[in-house]
């Protein structure tokens, strides 16, 4: 029997959903996904480590990736650089190691014409006022950054037709499950 390759999955969803904590809950439910860290060129948030939570560089170190082509995907998000490390992400897969993704939907629809079976899933907040608690509770942004990141949210929705599979973050804990299920579906899947 051929080796089995790895799965990417790829979790989108509006700044404040929640996407982030749902991929370090259901790492530490299945060990064996490993997350792919990010080059960045905003600086470090409270908690936050240069290389588990981004690698962080400056415009000129990301542009030279840029130009090396050393990125599954990149954008530019709210000021700042953010992309997938290409070759860490390829080699993982090719070694049977499922990869998951946290990016934005314009970085993921990249990589789906780059890696068009990928499993595509959407984190969706509960509604709109709670994603604008959640941005204002996180203390990172102030007034008009929120609201910069409430109507890029309302373009990213727009996207949700394009993804496999969507999950409401409304309970932390019923959301890993789900999240969790999709994994689970998808390694058990035949083709």
């Amino acid at each position: 029997m051929a080796k089995r390759k790895g799965k990417l999955f790829i979790v989108s969803a509006p700044s404040g959903s929640g996407k982030t904590t749902l991929c370090e809950r259901l790492i530490k439910r299945m060990p064996h996904i490993v997350r792919s860290v990010s080059f960045t060129t905003r600086l470090p948030r409270k908690n936050e480590k240069d290389g588990r939570d981004y690698i962080f560089v400056t415009k000129k170190e990301f542009e030279k990736e840029i130009r090396r082509k050393n990125l599954l995907e990149w954008a530019r998000n709210f000021g700042y650089y953010y992309g997938t490390p290409k070759d860490r992400v390829l080699k993982l897969l090719a070694r049977g190691t499922d990869v998951i993704l946290a990016i934005d939907v314009k970085g993921a629809m990249k990589v789906k014409r780059l890696c068009p079976k990928g499993i595509f899933i959407f984190i969706l907040p509960p509604s709109m006022a709670e994603l604008r608690n959640r941005l204002k509770r996180r203390k990172t942004d102030g007034y008009s950054e929120i609201s910069k990141r409430m109507q890029a949210a309302i373009r990213e929705f727009s996207y949700l037709p394009k993804y496999t599979y969507s999950v409401v973050n409304d309970n932390l804990e019923k959301a890993t499950d789900k999240l969790e299920a999709i994994v689970i579906a998808e390694r058990c899947k035949i083709r």
